[in-house]
Formats: structure tokens, C-alpha cells, sequence
């Protein structure tokens, strides 16, 4: 048992290495959850106790509502041969038997017949770009193909959860990026559960649904990569996340705002006059009741209609930039530069979902301190609690 509280220094003065203490997590079906840490922060062990190579000195490892923490080797094997498979980092093939025969290898373990195996092994293959190769030998087989035969090989086994330790980092940059997106296309169309373990922080943010940052042992944050960058749970994790590109982690919905200061269709230039004022703005969106985008007014527009005695909201000819929530900072950038409105955050049903105007997205790439680790920004936040939100088909 670990005293609570204890750290490695102190458990070290007893005779005693832990490696991993007090981690405590769900990963949700359907998830691809990393686990992220430095050499020596207790990620592989973490893993290793996960598939029963090593056995915790305390607490549980549940898999599918199994405990499998204390099962004999029998139980042991049953669950990686039905519930669990894993992808080394060194591909862990075996070098006597074909690339086929390597990716039915566990469906040979399982007892299934020859040809039935050979069928999923081949289908496999096709999922990760090997088709055609499956009578082929390893060392025939570069790097990068041989990592995707791994991958295959646990496909073919057809779990509900894989388990990846290190599996790309012995790849070169280019090949580990191909991996990278063979595995968010394969997990789009196969929604497999995946715990995946990395020291590579892009990658972590890359692949990642949430993400486990691990030091000493010890879970220290578990979130989102928008999370983990916007509210470091602490100066570590901060100073962990200060060089990470943040125009392609984080996306237009993590920055967006809540579309307070628009004007309806039906609005007058005096409305949209004043709402331009109490915001100071200026450019409004015009959007309708049915929430979807009709165009943009403007401030020279507005006052030159106000002074005519104009009923008529001059909407410009200019189109408005629309954005899909999941679309990366870094594309916004040539969309805002030309768009003198906010940038307007469409759903898929053409609704607006929020607004980024041209300040929001460039205080977006500031990197938070633990001081602010709340995300904002101190401007462009909207209004606050019980400030009153102008009906976008608002009276003239």
C-alpha cells in the first residue's frame, strides 16, 4: 500500500519504486485516449498492467466491466484473445511466417479455420494499404509497412480495444504522420476502443479524443487537447504545452464566441446602430430566426442610413466567411483577412453556432498561464451574466 501523499523520492528512502501511483481514469467506447508522458513517467508500465503483463500491488483494471486484475493466465489469455489486442512499437512481427500468416496470427491462436483466417487477414491488410502483400516476408517490407501489418494483425483479431505502446515512434517523421492518419481514418469507419501510449506531445494532440498527462508516476491533467492548452492544470503542464502549435490543435469551435451582437432581417439601422455602440463593433451579422446567416452590415453603412432617416438595414453585397466548428485555427486565418464581419461558426445544418472575430482568433494563439488557466482572454469574451441579447429579429 502507498501512503497517501507519497512521491518517489520518499517510497525510494523505503527501498521501494513505483511507477505508477494513484491513476485513476475511464476511457469511454468508441475513444482513442493517450496517454502522454516523458521517459520515466510511468506510461508503459501503466499499459503493461492494462493487457496483464504486470500485476498493480493495488486497485483495479476493469475492461468491459471485467476485472482483470487477478485473473489466472488462463483468464488472461482468454481476454487478449477476444477483448484486447495490442500494436508494439517494434512491430513485433514474426520474421518466419508471411505478412499473412502475421496478420491471422491471432485468429491461428484463437483456433479459427485456415480459411476463414486468411479471409480476415487479407481484409485487414486492405484496411491498412497491403493488399495484394500478404504473401510477402517481413524483411521484405519496409518500416512503415511493417508497422501497418501490426495494425492489421489487430484489426484482424477483431477486438473492441487496442492497446498501441509507442507504436509509431520508431517510424520516420513522414511515415509516422501517414500512420497517424491511417489510424483516425480506420478509427472514423471502425470506432474501435484504443488506449494509445506516446511521448510525443503533436502526436498526442493529433490523435487524441482526451488526453492523460502523466509525470513521476502520477495522472497530473486529463482532458481535451483544447483543455490541456487553454487550462494547464499546473506550471508542468503549462510549460509542457507552451511550444505546441496551437492554429492546428485547436479548432474554430474552442475559440468562438456566442453570437450576442447581431441583428436580424428585420432590424432597422438605428437597432443595429446602437447595438454597434454598446458592443463598439464594427459589423454586425444578420441572421435570421432560423439561426442561419443572411449577410453582414457595416458601421459607415449604418450611420449613412441613420442620417438619411433609411428604414432599410443596408446589408452589404459582401458574403460572410462560413467555418465548420472542427475547422483548424490555422485555416482562419485567410478567411478573417479578407472578411471585414467575424467569421460565423456553421453547424451542418447551416445554423450558426457561434462568431470569431478577426482579435478573438490572433489572442486565441497567446499561450494561458496557470494564472489564467480559465482560457480567457480578458476581451472579446461576450457579454457577462444578466447582460441583456438584442432578438436577432429585433424591432427597428
Amino acid at each position: 500500500m502507498l501512503k497517501e501523499g507519497a512521491d518517489r523520492a520518499a517510497l525510494r528512502r523505503e527501498g521501494l519504486t513505483a511507477a505508477v501511483i494513484d491513476a485513476a481514469f475511464d476511457v469511454a467506447p468508441g475513444e482513442i485516449f493517450v496517454v502522454m508522458g516523458l521517459s520515466g513517467s510511468g506510461k508503459s508500465t501503466l499499459i503493461r498492467m492494462v493487457n496483464g503483463l504486470l500485476e498493480p500491488t493495488d486497485g483495479t483494471i476493469s475492461i468491459d466491466g471485467q476485472d482483470v486484475t487477478h485473473l489466472s493466465k488462463a483468464g488472461l489469455r482468454e481476454v487478449r484473445r477476444s477483448k484486447v489486442s495490442m500494436v508494439f512499437q517494434h512491430f513485433a512481427l514474426l520474421p518466419h511466417r508471411t505478412v499473412g500468416e502475421n496478420a491471422a496470427y491471432p485468429l491461428a491462436l484463437r483456433g479459427v479455420n485456415k480459411a476463414e483466417r486468411e479471409a480476415k487477414a487479407e481484409e485487414a491488410l486492405g484496411m491498412v494499404g497491403l493488399g495484394g502483400w500478404g504473401g510477402s516476408m517481413p524483411d521484405q517490407l519496409s518500416g512503415g509497412m511493417r508497422q501497418r501489418v501490426g495494425l492489421a494483425r489487430a484489426l484482424a483479431a477483431g477486438t473492441d480495444v487496442m492497446l498501441m505502446d509507442e507504436a509509431f515512434s520508431a517510424l520516420d517523421p513522414l511515415i509516422r504522420k501517414e500512420m497517424q492518419d491511417q489510424l483516425l481514418e480506420l478509427q472514423a469507419e471502425l470506432g474501435k476502443t484504443i488506449l494509445f501510449i506516446t511521448h510525443d506531445l503533436n502526436e498526442a494532440m493529433r490523435l487524441g479524443d482526451r488526453i492523460a498527462m502523466m509525470r513521476d508516476g502520477r495522472v497530473v491533467q486529463v482532458g481535451t487537447s483544447e483543455e490541456i492548452l487553454n487550462e494547464p492544470a499546473n506550471d508542468y503542464v503549462a510549460q509542457f504545452v507552451a511550444d505546441v502549435d496551437r492554429s492546428r490543435v485547436l479548432s474554430a469551435s474552442a475559440v468562438m464566441e456566442r453570437p450576442v451582437a447581431v441583428v436580424g432581417p428585420e432590424s432597422g439601422p438605428k437597432a443595429a446602430h446602437k447595438l454597434m455602440r454598446e458592443h463598439q463593433v464594427s459589423s454586425l451579422l444578420v441572421i435570421g430566426r432560423n439561426r442561419k446567416v443572411s449577410g453582414a452590415v457595416f458601421e459607415n453603412d449604418v450611420a449613412d442610413a441613420v442620417r438619411r432617416g433609411v428604414d432599410v438595414l443596408p446589408v452589404s453585397d459582401e458574403p460572410v466567411a462560413q467555418v465548420a466548428p472542427e475547422t483548424p485555427l490555422a485555416e482562419l486565418f485567410a478567411d478573417a483577412a479578407a472578411s471585414r464581419a467575424p467569421l460565423a461558426v456553421v453547424g451542418e445544418d447551416g445554423r450558426v453556432q457561434g462568431v470569431i472575430p478577426r482579435v478573438t482568433l490572433l489572442s486565441a494563439l497567446s499561450v494561458p498561464t496557470t494564472d489564467d488557466a480559465d482560457g480567457t482572454t480578458g476581451e472579446g469574451d461576450g457579454p457577462a451574466d444578466g447582460e441583456p441579447v438584442l432578438d436577432p429579429a429585433g424591432a427597428k
